[in-house]
């Protein structure tokens, strides 16, 4: 096997949806052999207009809250360089050494102590249930100050009163730019849709709400939830970004036991290398196809998601024959047997030895062995 192949992620395209630190994941998977394509879901709002934020940190400081919840690293550091920039650095620094800080998450609670605050609770799960959990008999009568991380947190606000907190102010370090009209969303939508990817990658809940209502605005989602669950692997961060995944009907999202990138590579090579890789002897020589990437006899060649999905199916069967209803019903793209002979007859070309291919007269193909 050429070298560029023996990469464990070789001949897998791969769709990278996060905005932020993207450039550190997309080197990661290329690394490792695959082809990304870029489609960022959701862009960060520049901090060039930070009155409404400055606004909330005075309200947190005359306020006094007894409790703050910290959501995210990211948003308590961004949040302290903007009151560090508008002079109220020191007055925030006492509010929150002050107040009881409840965390959201492992990567949070670092941020938090990196500040050098205590924190009197952490939500190891990562998640709101977790978090709400632990201040249940907490917060009656008290008034509590909440870092969201984006407009799918609101219902946090909400939650924090049915508990019986007195007050709750939002504090929103960071806004969504609304990306839904780009042409790379279309494209994105298109691709998952017609599986020209064998995986897509989810850093953030809010970046799987984006994606949904992209599929939606285009009466694409449907397509795109079969697509997710038959097709494409489905790589998430966590579980917090895991859950909207399951919400909308997406069975089996990869959720990786410690929640980190790094951890979600991994984890991503290992499904792919199990489930995403085919082998099998032929007359030929080795057979092996890794994603839409065909390795026969040490040639090489690229197929489209049609010809993939045939090629697949045939060298699931081990030989048997596969019948051309079965074949059609497995191609969503394929809609009658015009449309597969057609198919057929263009992955033969692509195939370094079309006779990889046997047609079994009135009763289907198989593969060559």
């Amino acid at each position: 096997m050429s070298p560029v192949l023996s990469l464990p992620l070789s001949g897998f395209r791969i769709a990278v949806t996060s905005n932020r630190r993207s450039e550190e994941l997309i080197e990661a998977l290329e690394r490792r052999g695959a082809e990304v394509t870029h489609a960022p879901l959701l862009k960060l709002a520049p901090l060039d207009d930070e009155a409404v934020l400055v606004h909330q940190t005075k309200k947190l400081i005359e306020l006094r809250p007894e409790f703050v919840v910290i959501s995210t690293a990211y948003g308590l550091r961004r949040w302290f360089d903007s009151a560090e920039a508008a002079g109220l650095g020191h007055e925030l620094c006492q509010c929150m050494k002050t107040a009881k800080l409840y965390v959201r998450g492992a990567k949070a609670h670092g941020a938090v102590r990196a500040l050098g605050f205590h924190a009197a609770g952490v939500a190891k799960d990562g998640t709101t249930a977790g978090l709400l959990s632990l201040m249940a008999n907490e917060v009656s009568g008290r008034s509590v100050a909440v870092q969201l991380h984006a407009d799918s947190d609101h219902g946090l606000g909400l939650a924090l009163r049915e508990l019986g907190a007195s007050r709750v102010l939002k504090v929103e370090p960071y806004r969504w730019l609304d990306t839904s009209s780009e042409q790379h969303l279309s494209t994105l939508v298109a691709g998952i849709c017609a599986a020209h990817f064998d995986a897509i990658t989810f850093t953030s809940a809010p970046s799987v709400h984006a994606l949904f209502a992209a599929a939606r605005s285009r009466n694409r989602a449907p397509a795109l939830i079969r697509s997710l669950n038959e097709r494409i692997a489905v790589a998430t961060v966590g579980p917090v970004t895991a859950a909207p995944l399951q919400a909308a009907g997406v069975h089996a999202p990869l959720v990786p036991a410690r929640h980190r990138m790094g951890a979600m590579i991994l984890q991503l090579v290992e499904h792919l290398g199990e489930l995403g890789t085919l082998s099998t002897p032929t007359v030929f020589g080795p057979c092996e196809l890794r994603g839409r990437t065909l390795s026969l006899n040490g040639e090489h060649c690229e197929l489209s998601p049609a010809q993939t999905e045939i090629l697949r199916r045939l060298m699931e069967a081990g030989g048997s024959v596969v019948t051309r209803d079965e074949l059609v019903a497995a191609l969503p793209a394929v809609s009658s047997n015009h449309a597969l002979d057609m198919t057929l007859s263009r992955l033969r070309r692509t195939l370094p030895h079309p006779e990889l291919i046997t047609t079994v007269i009135k009763r289907g193909y198989r593969i060559n062995l």
